[in-house]
Protein backbone atom coordinates (compact mmCIF):
# COMPACT_ATOMS: atom_id res chain seq x y z
CA UNK A 1 0.00 0.00 0.00
CA UNK A 2 1.02 3.34 -0.35
CA UNK A 3 0.97 5.81 2.07
CA UNK A 4 0.76 9.55 0.76
CA UNK A 5 2.36 12.80 2.78
CA UNK A 6 3.50 16.45 1.80
CA UNK A 7 6.82 18.24 2.65
CA UNK A 8 6.59 21.67 3.74
CA UNK A 9 7.20 22.92 0.18
CA UNK A 10 4.17 21.07 -0.92
CA UNK A 11 6.40 18.57 -2.81
CA UNK A 12 4.38 14.81 -3.10
CA UNK A 13 6.52 12.30 -1.54
CA UNK A 14 5.33 8.47 -1.83
CA UNK A 15 6.47 6.31 0.71
CA UNK A 16 6.47 2.66 0.55
CA UNK A 17 4.68 0.11 3.13
CA UNK A 18 5.76 -3.60 2.77
CA UNK A 19 2.24 -4.46 3.10
CA UNK A 20 0.95 -8.09 1.51
CA UNK A 21 -1.26 -8.13 -1.26
CA UNK A 22 -4.78 -9.45 -0.18
CA UNK A 23 -6.57 -9.51 -3.47
CA UNK A 24 -7.48 -12.92 -4.78
CA UNK A 25 -6.83 -14.56 -7.89
CA UNK A 26 -11.00 -14.51 -9.13
CA UNK A 27 -10.80 -10.28 -7.87
CA UNK A 28 -7.85 -9.92 -9.86
CA UNK A 29 -9.03 -11.67 -13.01
CA UNK A 30 -12.72 -9.77 -13.15
CA UNK A 31 -10.84 -6.40 -12.71
CA UNK A 32 -8.48 -7.43 -15.64
CA UNK A 33 -11.84 -8.00 -17.60
CA UNK A 34 -13.91 -4.85 -16.73
CA UNK A 35 -10.46 -2.73 -17.35
CA UNK A 36 -10.48 -4.17 -21.00
CA UNK A 37 -13.79 -3.78 -21.53
CA UNK A 38 -13.53 0.08 -20.30
CA UNK A 39 -10.23 0.32 -22.77
CA UNK A 40 -12.14 -0.95 -25.42
CA UNK A 41 -15.34 0.86 -25.36
CA UNK A 42 -12.77 3.78 -25.66
CA UNK A 43 -13.04 3.13 -29.11
CA UNK A 44 -16.56 4.87 -29.40
CA UNK A 45 -14.91 8.11 -29.26
CA UNK A 46 -13.47 7.97 -32.69
CA UNK A 47 -16.66 6.53 -34.77
CA UNK A 48 -18.06 9.57 -36.52
CA UNK A 49 -21.71 10.40 -36.76
CA UNK A 50 -23.32 12.50 -39.51
CA UNK A 51 -24.68 14.98 -36.89
CA UNK A 52 -22.84 18.50 -36.01
CA UNK A 53 -22.16 20.14 -32.83
CA UNK A 54 -23.84 23.05 -32.18
CA UNK A 55 -21.66 25.65 -33.31
CA UNK A 56 -21.51 23.42 -37.05
CA UNK A 57 -17.67 23.43 -37.05
CA UNK A 58 -17.27 19.48 -36.91
CA UNK A 59 -19.26 16.57 -36.46
CA UNK A 60 -20.34 14.57 -33.15
CA UNK A 61 -18.77 11.06 -32.06
CA UNK A 62 -20.66 8.35 -30.65
CA UNK A 63 -19.34 9.00 -27.06
CA UNK A 64 -20.74 12.55 -27.83
CA UNK A 65 -23.68 11.74 -28.21
CA UNK A 66 -24.22 9.19 -25.64
CA UNK A 67 -22.88 11.39 -22.92
CA UNK A 68 -26.16 14.35 -24.45
CA UNK A 69 -28.66 11.81 -24.19
CA UNK A 70 -27.25 10.67 -20.83
CA UNK A 71 -27.91 14.56 -19.93
CA UNK A 72 -31.20 14.99 -21.96
CA UNK A 73 -32.59 11.77 -19.66
CA UNK A 74 -31.83 13.05 -16.50
CA UNK A 75 -33.67 16.77 -17.69
CA UNK A 76 -36.59 15.42 -19.81
CA UNK A 77 -37.77 12.09 -17.96
CA UNK A 78 -40.85 13.95 -16.68
CA UNK A 79 -41.85 14.28 -20.07
CA UNK A 80 -42.28 10.66 -20.55
CA UNK A 81 -45.75 9.29 -21.25
CA UNK A 82 -45.41 6.29 -18.48
CA UNK A 83 -42.76 6.52 -15.40
CA UNK A 84 -39.61 5.66 -15.99
CA UNK A 85 -36.33 4.08 -13.75
CA UNK A 86 -33.81 6.95 -14.88
CA UNK A 87 -30.67 5.15 -13.94
CA UNK A 88 -31.97 2.05 -16.05
CA UNK A 89 -33.05 4.54 -19.23
CA UNK A 90 -29.47 6.29 -19.35
CA UNK A 91 -27.31 3.00 -18.50
CA UNK A 92 -28.99 1.89 -22.29
CA UNK A 93 -28.69 4.73 -23.80
CA UNK A 94 -24.72 4.63 -23.15
CA UNK A 95 -24.27 1.24 -24.30
CA UNK A 96 -26.36 0.89 -27.12
CA UNK A 97 -24.07 2.79 -29.72
CA UNK A 98 -20.99 0.62 -28.43
CA UNK A 99 -21.85 -1.70 -30.79
CA UNK A 100 -20.86 0.77 -33.88
CA UNK A 101 -17.14 0.24 -32.86
CA UNK A 102 -17.24 -3.17 -35.01
CA UNK A 103 -20.25 -1.85 -37.28
CA UNK A 104 -19.75 1.50 -37.69
CA UNK A 105 -22.77 4.68 -37.85
CA UNK A 106 -25.74 3.96 -39.99
CA UNK A 107 -27.02 7.31 -41.05
CA UNK A 108 -30.55 7.34 -39.96
CA UNK A 109 -31.60 8.38 -43.59
CA UNK A 110 -29.10 6.19 -45.15
CA UNK A 111 -31.43 3.89 -46.69
CA UNK A 112 -29.25 1.31 -48.04
CA UNK A 113 -26.95 0.74 -45.13
CA UNK A 114 -29.87 0.50 -43.31
CA UNK A 115 -30.51 -3.21 -44.96
CA UNK A 116 -27.71 -4.30 -43.21
CA UNK A 117 -27.49 -2.66 -40.10
CA UNK A 118 -29.39 -5.16 -37.87
CA UNK A 119 -27.33 -7.86 -38.96
CA UNK A 120 -23.70 -6.04 -38.27
CA UNK A 121 -24.63 -4.53 -35.03
CA UNK A 122 -26.38 -8.27 -33.94
CA UNK A 123 -22.55 -9.72 -34.58
CA UNK A 124 -21.34 -6.52 -33.16
CA UNK A 125 -23.87 -6.71 -29.64
CA UNK A 126 -22.51 -10.68 -28.94
CA UNK A 127 -19.10 -8.94 -27.58
CA UNK A 128 -20.71 -6.24 -25.62
CA UNK A 129 -23.84 -5.95 -23.18
CA UNK A 130 -26.21 -7.70 -25.14
CA UNK A 131 -29.15 -7.49 -22.69
CA UNK A 132 -29.35 -3.71 -22.53
CA UNK A 133 -28.55 -3.88 -26.48
CA UNK A 134 -31.27 -5.99 -26.99
CA UNK A 135 -33.74 -3.99 -24.63
CA UNK A 136 -33.30 -0.74 -26.50
CA UNK A 137 -34.08 -2.49 -29.81
CA UNK A 138 -37.09 -4.41 -28.98
CA UNK A 139 -38.66 -0.77 -27.63
CA UNK A 140 -41.08 -3.39 -25.38
CA UNK A 141 -40.41 -1.38 -21.92
CA UNK A 142 -40.62 2.01 -20.91
CA UNK A 143 -37.37 2.98 -20.45
CA UNK A 144 -36.71 1.65 -24.14
CA UNK A 145 -39.08 3.68 -25.51
CA UNK A 146 -38.13 6.88 -23.63
CA UNK A 147 -34.68 6.38 -24.62
CA UNK A 148 -35.61 5.89 -28.53
CA UNK A 149 -36.84 9.32 -28.04
CA UNK A 150 -33.73 10.84 -27.20
CA UNK A 151 -31.80 9.00 -29.70
CA UNK A 152 -34.59 10.67 -32.15
CA UNK A 153 -34.50 14.20 -30.24
CA UNK A 154 -30.61 14.77 -29.53
CA UNK A 155 -29.80 14.89 -32.97
CA UNK A 156 -33.02 16.66 -34.22
CA UNK A 157 -32.01 19.39 -31.38
CA UNK A 158 -28.28 19.54 -32.86
CA UNK A 159 -29.76 19.55 -36.50
CA UNK A 160 -32.18 22.97 -35.58
CA UNK A 161 -29.30 24.70 -33.87
CA UNK A 162 -27.05 24.43 -36.78
CA UNK A 163 -29.80 25.66 -39.47
CA UNK A 164 -30.53 22.00 -40.73
CA UNK A 165 -26.63 21.79 -41.56
CA UNK A 166 -26.61 18.07 -41.64
CA UNK A 167 -30.05 17.47 -42.95
CA UNK A 168 -29.50 20.10 -46.03
CA UNK A 169 -26.19 17.91 -46.62
CA UNK A 170 -27.96 15.00 -47.13
CA UNK A 171 -31.07 15.76 -48.68
CA UNK A 172 -33.41 14.79 -45.92
CA UNK A 173 -36.81 15.07 -46.42
CA UNK A 174 -39.82 15.41 -44.23
CA UNK A 175 -41.18 12.44 -44.83
CA UNK A 176 -37.79 10.63 -43.63
CA UNK A 177 -37.74 12.20 -40.81
CA UNK A 178 -41.56 11.42 -39.45
CA UNK A 179 -41.13 7.97 -40.33
CA UNK A 180 -38.26 8.09 -38.18
CA UNK A 181 -40.36 10.28 -35.44
CA UNK A 182 -43.33 7.45 -36.03
CA UNK A 183 -43.48 6.18 -32.43
CA UNK A 184 -41.89 9.20 -30.49
CA UNK A 185 -45.34 10.80 -29.63
CA UNK A 186 -46.51 7.52 -28.19
CA UNK A 187 -43.61 7.17 -25.58
CA UNK A 188 -43.55 12.03 -25.32
CA UNK A 189 -46.57 13.30 -26.66
CA UNK A 190 -45.18 16.90 -25.08
CA UNK A 191 -41.34 15.96 -26.78
CA UNK A 192 -42.71 15.12 -30.21
CA UNK A 193 -44.80 18.28 -29.93
CA UNK A 194 -42.20 20.48 -29.08
CA UNK A 195 -39.69 19.03 -31.58
CA UNK A 196 -42.64 20.11 -34.14
CA UNK A 197 -43.13 23.49 -33.46
CA UNK A 198 -38.90 24.28 -32.36
CA UNK A 199 -37.21 21.84 -35.00
CA UNK A 200 -39.13 20.76 -37.67
CA UNK A 201 -41.37 23.44 -38.61
CA UNK A 202 -38.65 26.11 -38.66
CA UNK A 203 -36.15 24.50 -40.73
CA UNK A 204 -39.46 23.49 -42.75
CA UNK A 205 -40.10 26.92 -43.56
CA UNK A 206 -36.68 27.98 -44.55
CA UNK A 207 -35.97 24.87 -46.95
CA UNK A 208 -33.28 23.17 -44.95
CA UNK A 209 -36.00 20.29 -44.51
CA UNK A 210 -37.34 19.31 -47.92
CA UNK A 211 -40.99 19.13 -48.13
CA UNK A 212 -42.95 16.08 -50.40
CA UNK A 213 -44.86 17.06 -53.01
CA UNK A 214 -48.67 15.65 -51.24
CA UNK A 215 -50.29 13.29 -53.40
Amino acid sequence: MEVTSFSKSGEHEIRNRKEENNMDENTKKRLDQQFAFIREIDREKFIGRQTYLSDGRRKENDAEHAWHMAIMTMLLSEYANEPIDVLHTIGMLLIHDLVEIDAGDTYAYDEEGKKTQADREKKAADRMLYDLWIEFEAQKTPEAKFARVMDNLQPMMLNAATDGKAWVEHGVHLAQIMKRNEHTAEYSETLMEYAREMFIQPNLDNGHIIEDEKK
